[in-house]
């Protein structure tokens, strides 16, 4: 691992995206990558923007912020709900899948119930359930949420902060993990070139997007007045670790 020094870091821009924590799962319909593709093409982000936040929460290509150190410039995925019906029907669900319950983290209901109205228009029927703020955390953490879950993370870094939490398989909050990702995650950990770290954490990135391993919603500090913001981000640094190690940059 490299022996940089940690920079001080602020809290990076809160990022909700939803989570399939049974992709890796062969007896899950959610491992079926097509499944995956539906849900990405069922979210017409920039009306749930202008519902949650007048405009000013920027629809999310990435789970990594843009604004990071390392991170991969995308746009969000478009909106295609004809698209979403059609690979739910290729995938062996012309009628639509009971895709049970959706977990999502509190404090941002509108993004949720949106998301939810999104995914049953195209026939990905689930039901929002309701948690405590404090449950979900530790549900969250523990990998006990199952199934589709809505998620927010703020923790701060580039982004192999993210990386290191999120997506590789011994992070946090991963729920499972890819054992190439796991090696390029360990090169650029290693790497003193920058430009070099950076093509290694690119080619992570576009390995999430092309895997679906997550599904980007939208950014959410502008839901937040600054004392929400300020409580909110307390909260999560309880949830989610600020990550300050493998060279971290301060970001925002």
């Amino acid at each position: 691992m490299s022996s940089t020094a940690p920079t001080p870091t602020r809290s990076a821009r809160p990022r909700a995206c939803i989570e399939f924590t049974e992709q890796w799962d062969a007896k899950s319909p959610w491992h079926d990558l097509r499944l995956r593709q539906a849900v990405n093409f069922a979210l017409d982000r920039q009306r749930i923007n202008e519902a949650a936040c007048l405009g000013f929460c920027p629809p999310a290509g990435m789970i990594v912020p843009r604004v990071m150190d390392f991170a991969l410039q995308v746009e969000a995925p478009p909106y295609d709900p004809e698209k979403a019906k059609q690979l739910l029907a290729e995938a062996g669900y012309p009628n639509g899948l009971d895709a049970g319950e959706f977990g999502a983290i509190p404090g941002f209901p509108t993004v949720a119930e949106a998301v939810v109205n999104d995914l049953n228009a195209v026939g990905i029927r689930v039901r929002l359930r309701q948690m405590e703020r404090a449950a979900f955390y530790a549900a969250w953490q523990e990998k006990k949420v199952r199934g589709l879950v809505m998620t927010a993370a703020g923790n701060s870094g580039n982004a192999a902060s993210r990386v290191e939490s999120f997506i590789q398989s011994k992070g946090d909050y991963a729920y499972g993990g890819y054992p190439d990702i796991d090696d390029l995650f360990r090169q650029q950990a290693n790497q003193r070139d920058p430009k070099k770290r950076e093509v290694l954490l690119h080619q992570i990135q576009q390995l999430t997007i092309d895997r679906v391993m997550y599904a980007p919603v939208m950014d959410l500090r502008a839901l937040m007045g600054p004392r929400s913001q300020a409580h909110d981000h307390r909260r999560m640094d309880v949830a989610i670790p600020v990550v300050r190690g493998h060279g971290a940059q301060g970001v925002e």
